[in-house]
């Protein structure tokens, strides 16, 4: 998860957003804090684009017609990256189930192969996925995947990845809220990572604590900022949302470059930070 990010796959607001208008009709359902500005989201999607870019991603657009909602914004959540291929998932929001059906349609349309797909009653979203190595995957177990996404992942993966590490989440602020293992740890390099102790079960701490030689804690007055949630994009360089100036010095302290983009629009009203708003295609 912190290889060079050479090809990525958003959705722009312009696409996933539609309107002023659809944004108004639909935030409150989709469980957003506030009615996100159209055209800053666009403005401030844009600048997170040159971001990447300019710093070697090729980004790819996925601009399907069909319409799964304003969440699908957040292009990480509805498929895997497992090898050359997607694993499609099923998601545990219900508002957010359109969203594999056109993730599904991208694939076939750009060639990308389709390895497996999560079916009822399984549940399994990609912002509950880590990569711990090349050969080990630690899944979140909680409101938005249930054990039988889990076990229907272990199935279809079974000869690409060797072991599965299942973190039960807490209850936290409950259902209607975004917590995915991806809120509690972001992997920055292939020995650092950033975590959110306090949310973290003891027993895949001390895991997290034996594979990473230093664990960078994010205070308590930056976790609703997304000073989680930050995306690697080469072992020295990584994205985080404007805001979290203590999480970014003790980033810069273990020699990790910060970029940063204006999250108001697109990551703090939704509670999706640059994870989030990326599935990584090809790192390497």
């Amino acid at each position: 998860m912190s290889d060079p990010l050479r090809d990525v796959l958003v959705r722009h607001p312009s696409v996933a957003f539609n309107s002023q208008d659809s944004l108004e009709a639909q935030w409150a359902r989709y469980g957003y804090t506030a009615c996100p500005d159209y055209l800053q989201a666009c403005t401030d999607f844009d600048q997170f684009i040159d971001v990447l870019e300019s710093n070697g991603a090729t980004v790819h657009r996925m601009e399907d017609e069909i319409d799964p909602g304003m969440d699908s914004l957040y292009v990480h959540d509805p498929a895997l990256t497992i090898g050359n291929g997607m694993v499609l998932g099923r998601m545990g929001k219900e508002e957010r189930r359109r969203e594999a059906v056109v993730f599904e349609l991208h694939c076939q349309s750009h060639g990308i192969p389709i390895l497996g797909k999560i079916e009822a009653p399984g549940f399994l979203e990609g912002g509950d996925v880590i990569w711990l190595d090349e050969k080990t995957l630690a899944v979140g177990l909680g409101y938005r995947t249930n054990r039988d996404g889990i076990q229907q992942l272990e199935k279809i993966c079974r000869n690409v990845i060797d072991k599965i590490i299942t973190v039960p989440l807490p209850h936290f602020r409950g259902p209607g809220d975004v917590l995915h293992l991806m809120s509690l740890i972001s992997p920055v390099s292939t020995n650092k990572a950033v975590v959110y102790k306090k949310l973290l079960p003891v027993p895949f701490l001390a895991i997290l604590s034996d594979r990473f030689h230093t664990l960078i804690d994010v205070p308590d007055d930056e976790y609703d900022k997304l000073g989680c949630n930050v995306l690697a994009i080469s072992p020295t360089v990584a994205i985080m949302a404007e805001g979290a100036p203590k999480t970014r010095a003790k980033l810069e302290g273990e020699g990790i470059q910060v970029l940063t983009y204006p999250p108001e629009e697109i990551s703090l009203k939704g509670q999706g930070g640059p994870t989030c708003l990326t599935r990584p295609l090809v790192r390497g």
